[in-house]
């Protein structure tokens, strides 16, 4: 193991260089300023777990699927605990804010680590233009002669103004916009059941339990159709692992992160299922459509006073929140390829108040292509960055039950620790959560309209792949000029994915 590794807080596994335990809002080892208290987290988790997939796409999907859309969003939540319960495991093993780039790193090989790397922060930065897609729709709700590329503009500003200023300042704001979502969402419900045990609402005697299934069955479009709605539900869950980012800046990782998984069924159960229960029988499913929140509608449809322009002023708070955490989430990772010799070492670098300041910069101004997006297809610039976010969700989860399962394999031979959050069932519900993830790329490559990711995907993977080569031949020409003047060249440090663990590290051994 590197000096360099020990000093940038990328050390043995469990060891407090990795910012295990520490308490306080100081630095932490890896430079980060630990701004993020308990409170912060849960509602951080919260958030991931209610973004504009639900607000927004769900409107689509029950079109497609009818009411059997409730059965595909709790399938697909039992299946991200599972992976949510796999992360867990690797974060007590080893918290750091690389998170699942670490760990393909260290248990599948450097090029693993970088593509995952690399590929969360796409994601993000796809899932950014996704957010400003949906607050510049939402925003035509009050000013339809503003354009929308005009109002995604302003609002990719303004956030990237609150990531530069310091963690404390991102956490603060996306605790408040989770708790709008939050009470949103249980006021939705509330009213919901008022309506329909007492019956008071516009939406008279045509709000009933049975508009579930009274309208050509729960499964009215057939159950194909349902199943292909998953890439889309999918979509909705992404941002649940973000927790899992916000390791190394954490006050008390190794409480709060446990803690914030393992109310993820409960959230599950209220925002997404219980709050869709409601919403479909309120409102017969053949009502809604593409592009109009189901929220929104379930207000309009009963009727309450500036019921409708509250609920689009929080799906616009939950648009903003989830760009919000893309901006977050995607310095903090070009920070962990840069100091690992796979992006250029500039990102590396921390601005004054511990935040990353180069790669939030890089990263909003790739956001910008959702704003021009918004200015040539507006009607179609939702779906298209929607798929391709969902297919790079699907790798890094997949990276995350693979890492887990070798993880899980050397800690059965003995040769690693064992964590203090293990998964229950050990690597079984790996196993399916991985055969569910299959499926639905399968189900991606069936969807016209999803299936450009498959090809974003392709031309993606072929541009990292070039980049791979190119860095390891220059990496190897350093190396062979170090030999030539006599220097030892310092393999970890200069090596493609250098911060890889020490083999007495990765084994657990001393």
């Amino acid at each position: 193991m590197t000096s360099e590794q020990v000093a940038d807080g990328r050390g043995e596994p469990g060891s407090a260089s990795t910012g295990g335990s520490g308490d306080g809002a100081g630095p932490s080892d890896e430079g980060y300023q630990r701004g993020l208290g308990s409170r912060q987290v849960q509602m951080i988790a919260i958030g991931g777990a209610i973004g504009v997939g639900l607000f927004m796409g769900a409107g689509a999907n029950i079109a497609k699927a009818g009411p059997s859309i409730i059965l595909m969003y709790a399938l697909a939540g039992v299946v991200i605990f599972f992976i949510m319960r796999a992360l867990g495991e690797l974060l007590m093993y080893r918290p750091v804010s690389g998170s699942f780039a670490e760990y393909a790193r260290e248990f599948l090989g450097p090029f693993f680590g970088f593509v995952t790397g690399w590929t969360y922060w796409l994601l993000w930065v796809v899932t950014g233009m996704a957010e400003l897609t949906a607050a510049a729709i939402y925003i035509h709700y009050w000013f339809p002669d503003i354009p929308q590329w005009v109002s995604a503009l302003v609002f990719l500003v303004v956030l990237f103004g609150v990531n530069l200023i310091s963690v404390k300042v991102f956490g603060e704001v996306e605790f408040w916009f989770s708790m709008i979502k939050v009470t949103a969402i249980i006021g939705m419900i509330v009213i919901g059941l008022g309506v329909l045990t007492l019956g008071f609402s516009q939406a008279g005697d045509t709000a009933a339990v049975s508009n579930l299934w009274a309208h050509d069955g729960f499964f009215p479009t057939g159950i194909g159709s349902s199943l292909m709605t998953l890439q889309g539900v999918m979509f909705a869950y992404i941002a649940v692992e973000l927790v899992g980012i916000t390791a190394g800046e954490s006050q008390d990782p190794k409480t709060t992160l446990p803690k914030a998984i393992n109310t993820l069924p409960w959230r599950i159960i209220i925002f997404y299922v219980g709050s869709l229960v409601v919403i479909l029988s309120v409102v017969k499913w053949t009502e809604f459509s593409d592009g109009v929140s189901p929220f929104v509608a379930a207000f309009g449809k009963i009727g309450i006073p500036l019921g409708a322009g509250i609920v689009n002023f929080v799906v616009l708070t939950a648009a903003l929140s989830s760009c919000n955490s893309g901006m977050y989430s995607t310095g903090r990772m070009l920070r962990d390829l840069a100091e690992n010799r796979e992006a250029p070492t500039y990102f590396g670098k921390l601005n004054a108040r511990h935040s990353p300041a180069a790669g939030i910069t890089l990263s909003v101004l790739l956001m910008g292509i959702g704003v021009v997006l918004n200015y040539v297809v507006p009607e179609k610039a939702f779906a298209y960055v929607t798929s391709v976010a969902t297919a790079c969700g699907i790798w890094t989860w997949m990276m995350i039950l693979i890492s887990h399962l070798l993880y899980r394999r050397a800690v059965v031979a003995g040769r690693l620790p064992k964590s203090s959050f293990p998964a229950p069932g050990g690597s079984v519900f790996s196993w399916v959560a991985l055969l569910f993830l299959s499926m639905v790329l399968v189900i991606v490559a069936l969807d016209p309209t999803a299936r450009i990711s498959l090809y974003v995907g392709a031309g993606w993977a072929v541009v990292l792949g070039a980049y791979w080569l190119l860095h390891a031949r220059h990496t190897a020409h350093a190396h062979r000029t170090s030999r030539s003047v006599g220097t030892a060249p310092v393999i970890a440090d200069a090596a493609p994915g250098a911060g890889t663990l020490a083999p007495e590290a990765a084994t657990g051994q001393d």
